[in-house]
């Protein structure tokens, strides 16, 4: 199993081009937010502030992510643009001096999370109050027999209700108000219109009964509408933020995977110390059954570490002396100690988590027209709701100021721009979180919009559909040895080389427990091969000897006059393979061939069925030789006609701008340095979590585990993401369309059916309820890699 290096992921933005400068991003939590309106004209605001050169608010994060050249702009003017638009920016607490937390995570996350605690607590408290003076009030209302009693009735009722709208509803108003002064509305002002037009009528019938009555009217009130709106709604926006909440489980999760704290040694005595006193360089101890507390380098012991939390790979990695552990992952069997090498915030989990809070607070471009609609939305409500007003007054039935006060509450109370608000970063959020727990890292909502419009998937070679790395494939021996000679003779001598395909040949020479000779005389040829002295095993009989040894290509051995006619037709069958042949001659004379290859991932062939299975058209770009590339092509499954081999990177590059000029939408799927041009060309860019850092870096989407069939996962996640944003959109938006005109009362002349106020606030909010709710279907999707397999394991990718 290939192993994950999560050593630079994509966490910082984009610098400038040469000659700029580099531009910074900031995230504010933002206290006052209700509905998508709130978010277009906070956005606006921002990107009219000089120095800003993007800004994008998330209404279910409540956060806004700007980015700004700090020449020119500071903190202070971008506060300042977001109260100018009629809100305020929550303080964060500075980090605790003895936190044992990562600041990443101590303060970016915990913080806000008991924030929204604390305002979950109060909206609990205000919606059950307001709800049980709305329901006395209600009660009440049902005993009086004549026009005294019911006067009485309404003077009991007032206090409480007055007492709601100031306590419970005050919220609304002073929200209301601040948009007014900044000439703006949102979801507050009607709140605010509805609620205050019932209590202000029901307070002049209270006042002045007597002139009520002699207009020929009973003293009929609205306490109880005005106060179960304002419980409704309260409870409706609990509900909402108890869902919303769920959506951050992903990094909630992820952040319960880290130790508490780690055990530093210090000579020979082991301190259990909190993560903050960890410092780079200190050496660490873990048991069996302990999480490891950061990243690092093993330096004794060995062990077998579970990375499935952060990877997705379900088997444990093996690991030894010199190699990397990942702070957060679970030590299985051995004891080791480790020396720390990154912590606190430059950890892969903290990475991780900063990485995932981005791409949740990203906007996919699919909500911008939601957010463009809810801006106009809530004026048109107001017109509306006057239009219902004055047209009840002046034609309708008897008692007319009854109807129509009750049309203009039932309008500008159904009316819920939340809802389209919550339609898509919901839905971006829980999306994007259970990727990151399958080890798909998505930058944002950008990249997961277009991973679902995908239709052509490249791959690279190298690295992605296979290991990247040599590997001994066949031994075959001339006349005099046997291969496990030929194999003893040649990985003793490669001992002293540092190339790959040396590495190799000692690779598969130790496996099977040859290649211990001692070599004397050792000579590189640069760029053609090595040979020396290679000398008898230990405990060799007296008729062993000493054999000179030459490795290298059949050009090599001509030019030693070393004949490898006998072995040509060996050679030429690995060439039609794809494969690397090296010759090796003892003693002057031809003694057999090595054959390698860089071996295919054993997950290659289902990751290209799974995408051809889902329609995608899968091509295959690389530098290596046509042979090596047809050959690889041929094995996981990728057509002929698809493949271009022996190309410059500058030229995969050209490649996929050719298949864009056709239409299509491309994927790029690589892993090294010569990968980042292409992977920046396509529309959706792809890395191997195993590859090179500046991939990962011009990539949309990283794979931390270097599965291949995470590919079609990603796709798999991106479209039923974007399918619940659509069913959420729609919903948003015909709930609007239909509940508006019946609130209007567009049913009573036909039918006699009249929209009551109070049901008109429970159903605004329960309409912002089921589009979190809606969402939430996503920690359902099966993240484990797509596959086509016929026994049934795994997920085909258009599940």
């Amino acid at each position: 199993m290939n192993e994950p290096v999560i050593q630079s992921l994509p966490t910082d933005p984009p610098a400038h081009p040469a000659g700029r400068p580099i531009v910074a991003e900031l995230t504010l939590p933002i206290a006052g937010m209700t509905c998508a309106s709130c978010v277009n004209r906070i956005e606006r605001f921002l990107k009219k502030t000089p120095g800003v050169e993007g800004a994008e608010v998330n209404l279910a994060t409540e956060i806004a992510t700007i980015r700004y050249l700090p020449d020119v702009a500071g903190r202070p003017a971008l506060v300042g643009a977001i109260e100018a638009a009629g809100y305020d920016v929550r303080e964060r607490p500075a980090p605790r001096a003895d936190s044992s937390r990562p600041p990443v995570l101590d303060v970016a996350f915990a913080a806000d999370d008991a924030e929204r605690r604390r305002e979950q607590r109060d909206l609990a408290i205000r919606a059950g109050a307001s709800i049980a003076v709305a329901i006395a009030i209600m009660t009440a209302m049902f005993w009086p027999q004549n026009v005294v009693a019911l006067t009485t009735i309404n003077r009991l009722a007032f206090l409480p209700a007055t007492i709601v709208q100031v306590w419970a509803g005050g919220r609304f108003y002073r929200a209301a108000w601040r948009a007014l002064r900044h000439r703006s509305a949102n979801m507050d002002t009607l709140v605010a219109a509805g609620t205050g037009a019932a209590w202000l009528f029901s307070t002049f019938v209270t006042a002045f009964p007597e002139v009520v009555h002699q207009a020929g009217l009973e003293p009929q009130t609205y306490f109880d509408s005005s106060t179960i709106i304002i419980g409704l709604v309260l409870l409706g926006r609990w509900l909402e933020a108890r869902a919303k909440s769920r959506t951050t489980g992903a990094i909630r999760r992820l952040i319960g995977l880290e130790a508490k704290t780690a055990r530093l040694v210090r000579g020979d005595i082991d301190t259990d110390v909190g993560l903050g006193e960890v410092r780079v360089g200190d050496i660490l101890r873990v048991r069996p059954g302990e999480t490891v507390p950061v990243d690092g380098l093993l330096v004794s012991g060995a062990s077998a570490i579970d990375q499935s939390m952060l990877t997705g790979e379900p088997v444990p990695i093996e690991r030894a002396v010199g190699d990397e552990v990942i702070g957060a992952t679970l030590n299985t069997t051995g004891t080791f100690t480790f020396r720390a090498t990154r912590v606190g915030a430059e950890t892969a989990l903290a990475r991780i988590v900063a990485l995932v809070e981005r791409a949740q607070g990203n906007k996919a471009p699919i909500q911008r027209l939601a957010d463009r609609i809810a801006e106009v939305f809530v004026p048109i409500v107001l017109v509306l709701a006057g239009v219902a007003f004055s047209a009840w007054l002046a034609g309708g039935p008897e008692p007319r100021l009854t109807f129509a006060l009750t049309a203009f509450i039932g309008v500008v109370v159904i009316a819920c721009p939340c809802a389209m608000g919550l339609a898509t970063p919901t839905a971006i959020m829980v999306g994007t979180g259970r990727g990151a727990e399958a080890g798909i890292l998505v930058r944002g909502g950008q990249a997961l919009e277009m991973a679902g419009r995908i239709d052509t998937v490249v791959f690279d070679k190298t690295g992605t559909l296979t290991l990247g790395r040599p590997s001994v494939v066949a031994v075959i021996p001339a006349v005099g040895l046997d291969a496990d000679a030929v194999l003893d003779l040649a990985g003793s001598l490669e001992k002293g080389s540092e190339h790959p395909i040396g590495g190799a040949i000692l690779a598969a020479a130790r496996a099977r427990e040859l290649g211990f000779r001692p070599v004397e005389a050792f000579n590189a040829l640069a760029g053609h091969g090595i040979e020396g002295t290679v000398g008898p095993s230990a405990g060799a009989g007296p008729g062993e000897r000493d054999r000179q040894v030459l490795i290298g290509s059949a050009r090599l051995l001509a030019d030693r006059g070393i004949d490898g006619a006998p072995l040509a037709a060996a050679q030429a069958e690995a060439a039609g393979e794809g494969q690397t042949a090296v010759l090796v001659a003892v003693d002057g004379r031809l003694a057999g061939l090595i054959a390698l290859a860089d071996p295919i991932r054993p997950e290659s062939a289902e990751a290209v069925a799974a995408l051809v299975g889902a329609g995608l058209e899968v091509w295959l770009l690389s530098g290596d030789g046509r042979a090596a590339v047809e050959a690889t092509a041929r094995q996981v499954g990728i057509a002929p006609e698809r493949v271009e081999a022996e190309i410059l990177p500058g030229d995969k590059a050209a490649a996929i701008e050719r298949l864009q000029a056709i239409g299509r939408r491309v994927a790029m799927v690589g892993d090294g340095i010569n990968d980042a041009p292409a992977l920046a060309q396509a529309d959706l860019g792809i890395a191997i979590g195993t590859g090179a850092d500046v991939a990962i870096e011009a990539s949309d989407v990283t794979l931390i585990a270097g599965d291949p069939r995470l590919v079609a996962t990603s796709i798999a996640l991106s479209r039923r993401t974007m399918r619940i944003v659509r069913q959420n959109l729609f919903w948003a938006f015909a709930y609007n369309v239909i509940l508006i005109p019946v609130a209007m009362g567009v049913l009573y002349p036909a039918f006699g059916i009249a929209l009551n106020p109070a049901l008109a606030a429970g159903a605004m909010a329960l309409s912002s309820v089921s589009v979190v709710t809606n969402s939430l279907r996503l920690r359902g999707f099966d993240a484990r890699p797509a596959t086509s397999h016929p026994t049934g394991v795994g997920r085909p990718v258009a599940a």
